[in-house]
């Protein structure tokens, strides 16, 4: 990097972690090195007005102070012809943010862009469609049911026979198209089904049921493009009963183990099978990969696929790069060079098109 790149984060959003994302930015913003970058801060308000800030803040009320606009700004000043960033670096999470959206907005732009493309994130976003990919992909996952807001409404006493008889108690009860266990329930008995339902379709229309893995939450970290790369796993000790909202963000008293203490044999495994969930869900840049590891089996099940992890200071992803020998203010250099590399990958498929 021979002169200073111009870097946009993209933050806040419409979403349920629009909170979450205040914090995540404000870490990258931290650790951006302002001797090869020149960063510059766009907030995306709750009702989904654009407007450029100072930094990156949890303090929204401040944040929202001024006007905003509509739409993206993409050129600074009066000169038309001055780009607005050299590449843009959303750090969203959860939908309109890390579902394909905003992904989507960038491609048609044609501006560089850290992060996996629309594909990869639409299915990252969504659990249901993700474990259905990971199966066809021959890859180890736990045994879930989708359930539908529509046929949830209208036929109740039926969904909850049917998941009853699919699947054995404990269950874990999701919205498809939500991250940080916003709106998870843990359903020990069948009496707590329906509220679970409920819960999950205030978020989304679509519901996951998963059977519950007794055991440990293991999760790692992938960067690359073509060639990705995985970090050593660590493991989640939750303080409470999951490793819920509160757990992540709030209390602060979650552990972690990193690296998890595994044998060589388990560690190469999960490595392995991160990368090829990683690669079966069409991801780039970067990804966290969540396992669990059955007790008295250990057997070992793919979770799900964080295309835009957290990235505050306690978060695992840059946590388990940082213990695997890549800081974070490298892994963030390195993120912007992956963006790029897919860029210049990219805007020469459609030149060729042309």
């Amino acid at each position: 990097m021979s002169k200073k790149i111009t870097v946009a984060l993209i933050f806040g959003g419409r979403s349920a972690e629009h909170d979450v994302s205040l914090i995540s930015a404000s870490a990258v913003h931290k650790n951006l090195s302002r001797g090869k970058f020149d960063v510059r801060s766009l907030y995306i308000t709750r009702a989904g007005l654009w407007k450029e800030v100072e930094a990156p803040s949890t303090d929204r009320r401040a944040l929202e102070e001024g006007p905003a606009r509509s739409f993206l700004p993409w050129e600074a000043g009066p000169a038309a012809d001055r780009p607005f960033a050299d590449i843009y670096f959303p750090v969203l999470h959860g939908p309109f943010g890390e579902d394909g959206t905003i992904q989507g907005l960038l491609e048609m732009a044609g501006v560089p862009y850290v992060g996996a493309g629309v594909t990869g994130s639409a299915l990252g976003m969504d659990k249901a469609l993700s474990k259905s990919v990971l199966r066809d992909y021959g890859l180890p996952i736990v045994p879930f049911e989708t359930v539908r807001e529509k046929e949830w409404r209208r036929a109740r006493a039926a969904v909850t026979r049917r998941l009853l008889r699919a699947l054995p108690l404990p269950l874990f009860v999701k919205p498809s198209n939500l991250g940080s266990s916003v709106g998870i329930t843990k359903v020990g008995a069948a009496a707590g089904l329906p509220s679970a339902l409920d819960t999950a379709f205030r978020y989304d229309a679509t519901a996951v049921v998963e059977k519950g893995i007794a055991g440990r939450e293991l999760e790692l970290s992938v960067l690359g493009n073509d060639e990705p790369e995985a970090s050593l796993p660590g493991e989640i000790i939750p303080h409470n009963e999951f490793y819920d909202y509160a757990d992540k963000y709030l209390d602060g008293r979650t552990g972690f183990v990193i690296p998890a203490k595994l044998g060589a044999r388990a560690t190469a495994r999960i490595r392995a099978l991160g990368i090829a969930a990683f690669r079966a869900l069409a991801a780039s840049g970067l990804a966290r990969v969540d396992f669990f590891l059955e007790k008295g089996t250990n057997r070992l099940y793919v979770n799900e696929i964080n295309t835009l992890p957290g990235f505050t200071e306690i978060s695992m992803y840059p946590k388990l790069w940082a213990a695997s020998g890549l800081p974070f203010p490298r892994l963030l250099e390195r993120l912007i060079e992956l963006g790029f590399e897919r860029h210049r990958e990219r805007k020469a498929c459609v030149e060729r098109d042309r």
